[in-house]
């Protein structure tokens, strides 16, 4: 069974209320839909020049806690992420805020590494973020934030939002859809996933 995907671009987002603060924008890319105040408080992001946000929605048909089992592994992104070819912690333990990780990606793709480090990871209310702080890249000032939540028919929503700068010699429609389609794979990968366990 497919699990429907929702696209929430920051500029879709921007509505005239918005709070401004000269070039910085506050967007929060949940307006409109239903979720917790938590949640939506996690995917508000102040938005700066030349930076571009956006969400992917994803619908799973399995319980919170069995698809936090995996969402939850900064220690091992590769159960469900498959442009991940090899992840080491090199600073904690993956389960505290300020953890590093290296990760390898695979060949294709405009990188080869990237260092991440852990913002939250928040086992009760099924949050997790990370930024990348390093490696070689094109995905500058990256920020990512995946919540999830129990859905009316006992499944899970995933929502995944992230801050990037936009790429000098990119369009920051370039960049959203580059960005948007790994994160739209990734959450296609961790439904299968879920599923499968």
């Amino acid at each position: 069974m497919r699990s429907p995907v929702q696209l929430h671009h920051g500029s879709d987002a921007l509505q005239p209320h918005d709070q401004t603060d000269g070039l910085i924008r506050r967007v929060c890319l949940t307006r409109g839909m239903h979720v917790p105040e938590h949640v939506a408080m996690h995917h508000t992001h102040d938005v700066g020049p030349d930076q571009c946000c956006s969400s992917v929605v994803q619908t799973i048909h399995a319980p919170p806690e069995s698809v936090w089992a995996l969402v939850r592994r900064f220690d091992n992104p590769k159960v469900y992420k498959n442009f991940i070819r090899q992840c080491r912690i090199v600073h904690g333990d993956g389960l505290h805020a300020g953890d590093l990780r290296e990760v390898m990606v695979v060949s294709g793709l405009p990188a080869v590494s990237s260092t991440e480090r852990l913002e939250i990871l928040d086992e009760e209310r099924h949050v997790i973020s990370f930024s990348v702080v390093g490696g070689d890249h094109r995905l500058e000032n990256y920020r990512s934030v995946t919540t999830l939540h129990a859905s009316d028919d006992e499944g899970t929503v995933v929502v995944e939002s992230y801050i990037v700068d936009v790429p000098p010699g990119n369009t920051e429609e370039e960049t959203l859809s580059f960005v948007d389609t790994i994160v739209r794979c990734n959450l296609q990968s961790l439904a299968r996933s879920t599923n499968r366990q």
